[in-house]
C-alpha cells in the first residue's frame, strides 16, 4: 500500500471582494510515497510545498484533483489518527513544562492516560531533553524546541510524519542524533514526509526526493538519480596518466583529465569507459577505483530551480 498518492492535485487560492483575485499555488501535482520510505519535498519558499502538506492534512481542500493518506480518500479527518506533524515555526505556551507539552498533545490525539507518562519518558529520552523535562518552555532554546516539536509529532506513534524543518536551529551533533532518530523510525516501517532547506542533511537520510517550484513538480527520484551527471566517470589510478593513454582516447570520449590520482573520463556510453581502462591496463597503469561523477542534492536543486537542466 502506498503510504501517500496524490493525482494531478492543483490548489487555487482566491481572494478580494468578488474573489476574483487567483494565486495558483499548486498545478497538477502527482507524487507516489511508499511506505516506509523517507521522502523530501524540496523547494525555494513560495513553491507550494505547506500547501500540499496542509492538503494531506485535510487542512485545506484541492481546488481539483484527488489524494489519499495510507488507503483512505481526502479529506479525511480519520488520517489525522495516524499522522504526526511538526509544523515550521512551532510554537508552544511558554508556561508548561516540555513533559506537559507532550501530556497535552498526546490528550489531544486520543491516547489514553495510563500509558501516556511512559511514552512521554521513552520520547523525552529518545530526542535528549530527559533532564529538561520540568523546565518551562519559554527557557528552551530553539534547538531544544525543535527537538520537542520532533517528540510532540510521535506523540501518538503515528505510521507517517510530517517533518516541516525538523533540523532548523539544531547544532551539527543534535542534527546527527536526529538523522539517528529518523533512520530509526524508517526501520520501524514508519514513513517520513520531510521538507527541509538544509540540502546535505536531505540528502543523508532520503530514499527519494521531489523538487517543487511554483507549484509544478520539476522532477522526483533516488537521491542517486537526482545527482547523477550523465556519463562522467572518475576513475582512481596510481601515478601519472600515460602520454599514449590520452592521445588515443581523444578519438573516442569527449573528455580525459587527471587530478591528483583521479582521471575523469567523460564518456558517451559504457563501452567507451570500458575503451578506457582497457587503455589504462595496456599501458600498465593499476587502477584503484572507478566511481560514476555525482553532483551535489545541493547543485542539482539549484539548476533545476534556475531552468539550467529542467527534464
Amino acid at each position: 500500500m502506498l503510504a501517500i498518492e496524490s493525482n494531478a492535485l492543483s490548489k487555487v487560492y482566491r481572494s478580494g471582494l468578488l474573489r476574483r483575485q487567483e494565486v495558483t499555488a499548486l498545478t497538477e501535482f502527482s507524487i507516489q510515497v511508499e511506505t516506509g520510505q523517507i521522502f523530501s519535498l524540496l523547494g525555494p519558499n513560495g513553491a507550494g510545498k505547506t500547501t500540499f502538506i496542509k492538503m494531506l492534512l485535510s487542512l485545506a481542500a484541492p481546488t481539483s484533483g484527488s489524494a489519499s493518506v495510507l488507503g483512505r480518500r481526502l479529506p479525511d479527518v480519520r488520517v489525522r489518527e495516524k499522522v504526526g506533524y511538526l509544523p515550521e515555526n512551532h510554537r508552544y505556551p511558554g508556561y508548561l513544562t516540555g513533559e506537559q507539552v507532550l501530556s497535552y498533545f498526546g490528550a489531544l490525539g486520543g491516547s489514553h492516560a495510563g500509558p501516556l507518562p511512559g511514552r512521554i519518558s521513552t520520547l523525552m529520552e529518545l530526542v535528549g531533553l530527559s533532564q529538561w523535562r520540568t523546565m518551562k518552555v519559554k527557557k528552551y532554546s530553539k534547538g531544544m524546541m525543535q527537538r520537542l516539536g520532533l517528540a510532540q509529532a510521535l506523540i501518538n506513534d503515528p505510521e507517517i510524519i510530517f517533518l516541516d524543518e525538523p533540523t532548523d536551529g539544531v547544532d551539527p551533533v543534535g542534527r546527527k542524533e536526529i538523522r539517528e532518530i529518523l533512520r530509526d523510525l524508517k526501520r520501524r516501517g514508519k514513513t517520513i514526509f520531510l521538507n527541509s532547506h538544509l540540502l546535505s542533511e536531505v540528502e543523508l537520510v532520503s530514499d527519494r526526493v521531489a523538487v517543487l517550484d511554483k507549484g509544478h513538480l520539476l522532477k522526483v527520484g533516488t537521491v542517486d538519480e537526482m545527482t547523477a551527471t550523465g556519463q562522467a566517470y572518475v576513475i582512481g589510478i596510481t601515478g601519472t596518466l600515460p602520454e599514449p593513454v590520452t592521445v588515443a582516447a581523444r578519438a573516442f570520449v569527449i573528455r580525459l583529465s587527471q587530478q591528483g590520482e583521479n582521471v575523469t573520463a567523460e564518456c558517451r556510453t559504457t563501452a567507451e569507459l570500458n575503451r578506457v581502462i582497457d587503455l589504462l591496463r595496456k599501458h600498465g597503469v593499476e587502477i584503484t577505483s572507478v566511481t560514476r561523477q555525482r553532483s551535489t542534492l545541493e547543485d542539482s536543486f539549484i539548476s533545476l530551480i534556475t531552468g539550467e537542466a529542467r527534464p
